[in-house]
């Protein structure tokens, strides 16, 4: 209550100036805005910071400092809210007004990681950093790359540095958590989330807060043991798998009770169900946030902890695990367990041929007849090219189609006479009731072309929305399985070799 009273304190103060300055000079009614767009953001209110920083820049007159100030300031806030594209475009007209400036670099930069442009922004903050090394938002995108490319060590480096140089900025503190708990760290994950949180504006009352401090609960359920701890000295492991329905399926026992799984690599963690979780003993810890595919979007589930995992000979404990409770209603199948190598740090194959999964702790070097750059940042994603644009793909051995997102097909040449089919479509947040089928695309996977086919177009939002960056479509079974496909987190690949 009182940081509310002192805002709206604060909001009338800045409006008498406002008012006085009315007839005076344009600069100083812009930089009001500029004041009052400052304090919506502290406050997260960005919808309402990017007005007031939008009235800041065309009130910034002649005065090109305070319109670069605004502008970083509205960029960051469309970021905040999920409008990366309006971002991206606000943050090339601060670039191409002060092209060298490390920080319009770096936030630059931040506008094309959202957009799912990786490798241009890894480009952009290498800029930054040769501008001003010490840029911490240069140092934190490094480390968000370096991430992505499962070179942990690396990034927890670049992530430590951002902190230094900017031990106030709450997302900096973030990035270390996301890496500690790639790592396994959970006690470190815990503290580094738990500093993000102290520093989150209205950090009381923010649901960003509230499902942070979920999370850390989560880690801190991991005290006094460690996490994916693998049983034995074995570093590979071959599986049998069968394929029904266009989904792989293998076998999988928790707590010592046997089950059949999707193999998902869409799945960020291993998935059980309800039904599963009270038969096998795994109680819920709390909730977290998930998103997929479905008119739900963002969708609360609970999530705990597996006491032993075993996949072939593979044996694990201390697995955490997502429980599919709530449970969804009015699908035509039963939500499925699913089981990611990946969610373990595991590199791993798809041999579709021989019916066979090969998982290794440490793939030895190998070279594939198509590699595509692979980014790991909680979900798979390599580069495809939609009709001459570039886009970010999610690598989902558990989806069945090609389909792109709403976002990709918007920025399509479309005609308006071509035909839309409607489809009916369901994922993991329920039906998609605005799916479509889009006929004549061109796709593009570095020498893997597909001219003039149908795809599926999805709201892919929600899923984006948490990710941070935007994604722009899903390859399933249909692509995949025409390869051995594998997932090399050593060299940052995904290979594929015909079957």
């Amino acid at each position: 209550m009182r940081r509310t009273c002192l805002l709206a304190v604060l909001s009338t103060a800045l409006l008498i100036p406002l008012i006085l300055v009315a007839q005076g000079p344009q600069s100083a009614t812009g930089e009001i805005e500029l004041q009052l767009g400052d304090l919506l953001a502290g406050e997260a209110r960005f919808r309402e910071a990017v007005d007031s920083y939008r009235r800041a820049v065309a009130g910034a007159g002649e005065d090109g400092a305070l319109r670069r100030r605004a502008q970083a300031g509205l960029v960051l806030a469309l970021l905040r809210t999920g409008d990366f594209a309006s971002a991206r475009t606000e943050a090339q007209q601060l670039v191409a007004a002060d092209g060298g400036n490390a920080r319009a670099l770096a936030l630059f930069a931040d506008t094309l990681w959202a957009s799912g442009l990786f490798e241009e922004a890894e480009v952009a903050y290498e800029d930054a950093l040769k501008a001003d090394a010490g840029e911490a938002r240069a140092h934190h995108g490094r480390a968000r790359m370096l991430t992505a490319r499962s070179r942990l060590g690396d990034a927890l480096v670049e992530a430590q540095e951002a902190q230094r140089l900017a031990p106030r900025e709450a997302e900096y503190h973030h990035d270390a958590g996301v890496i500690y708990e790639r790592q396994h760290r959970f006690e470190e994950a815990a503290a580094a989330f738990g500093n993000y949180v102290n520093l989150l504006p209205n950090k009381d009352r923010s649901d960003k807060a509230a499902w942070t401090r979920a999370e850390v609960r989560f880690l801190d359920a991991f005290k006094g043991r460690a996490a994916v701890e693998f049983v034995g000295d074995q570093t590979t492991w071959k599986v049998p798998i069968r394929i029904e329905k266009e989904k792989v399926l293998v076998a999988v026992k928790v707590n010592g009770g046997a089950s059949e799984f999707v193999l998902d690599t869409g799945a960020e963690q291993i998935v059980v169900s309800r039904e599963v979780a009270r038969r096998r003993g795994i109680l819920p810890i709390t909730y977290m946030q998930s998103a997929g595919v479905g008119d739900i979007g963002l969708r609360g589930l609970q999530v705990g902890r597996l006491d032993a995992l075993e996949v072939g000979g593979m044996k694990v404990r201390n697995v955490p695990c997502l429980i599919k409770n709530p449970p969804l209603n009015d699908l035509p199948s039963r939500e499925a367990e699913s089981f990611s190598p990946l969610a373990l740090g595991l590199s791993m194959r798809v041999d579709y041929a021989r019916r066979q999964l090969v998982m290794w702790r440490s793939l030895p070097d190998a070279r594939y007849a198509t590699e595509l750059p692979l980014r790991l940042y909680r979900l798979a994603t390599v580069r495809g090219i939609v009709n001459g644009k570039p886009a970010t793909f999610v690598v989902d051995t558990g989806g069945e189609v090609i389909s792109i997102s709403q976002s990709t097909a918007g920025q399509l040449s479309i005609p308006g006479t071509q035909r839309r089919i409607p489809l009916k479509v369901y994922g993991t947040s329920g039906w998609d009731k605005d799916a479509f089928l889009l006929p004549n695309v061109d796709l593009e996977f570095n020498s893997i072309r597909f001219s003039k086919i149908p795809v599926v177009v999805l709201n892919l939002n929600a899923p984006s929305a948490l990710l941070g960056f935007q994604l722009g479509g899903i390859v399933g079974h249909k692509f995949l399985s025409r390869y051995t496909v594998t997932i090399d987190l050593n060299r940052s690949v995904v290979g594929l070799d015909t079957n």
